[in-house]
């Protein structure tokens, strides 16, 4: 696996050849891009989830103040970020600092597909009473070179920009 230098993210970004909107020259890092946590997160409305029904979801938008996430709850939110590209392929995952806090973030799907360029649902968890502000620093995002035949992906999650709840037929599919 090939993995893009902060300077040649930069690079890519300025040639259009990788999308981050708003782009901040501050969060490069030495190969990687810090995003920020959205204005809003979305959590199952119930404690008990059927992977196989819909899930509604509760949308709360973060506070000035900011927003305690309890322990035992999965908070869906967003990047500030809109992120992608057709020709190397995003990975999200969080930051380190979170994690010493006990707040995991993108923990299960953090390998994006080339040709989605959207801002990413981001998927949190804490072990204990953290509070968080939009804005934050959460996760990076690091790139990978494609290599073989490049098909874009064209998939329902590939255009949405919210929070967004799994679909119950994309996991009952292997039964």
């Amino acid at each position: 696996m090939t993995i893009l230098t902060g300077p040649e993210i930069v690079r890519r970004v300025r040639e259009g050849l990788i999308t981050i909107e708003p782009f901040n020259p501050g969060h490069v890092n030495p190969n990687s891009y810090n995003y920020l946590l959205g204005p809003t997160l979305r959590v199952h409305r119930t404690h008990a989830i059927d992977a196989h029904t819909d899930h509604p979801l509760d949308e709360v938008t973060i506070p000035d103040g900011g927003m305690v996430l309890e322990p035992g709850r999965v908070y869906l939110g967003t990047t500030v970020e809109t992120v992608g590209s057709g020709n190397v392929v995003p990975h999200l995952i969080g930051r380190s600092s979170m994690g010493r806090l006990g707040v995991f973030v993108e923990f299960s799907a953090e390998m994006g597909n080339l040709g989605a360029v959207h801002r990413w649902t981001l998927e949190i968890e804490a072990v204990q009473r953290t509070r968080v502000y939009a804005g934050d620093r959460v996760g990076q995002i690091f790139f990978c070179e494609a290599q073989g035949e490049v098909r874009e992906y064209d998939g329902h999650f590939g255009r949405i920009n919210d929070a967004t709840a799994p679909l119950p037929e994309l996991l009952a599919a292997s039964r």
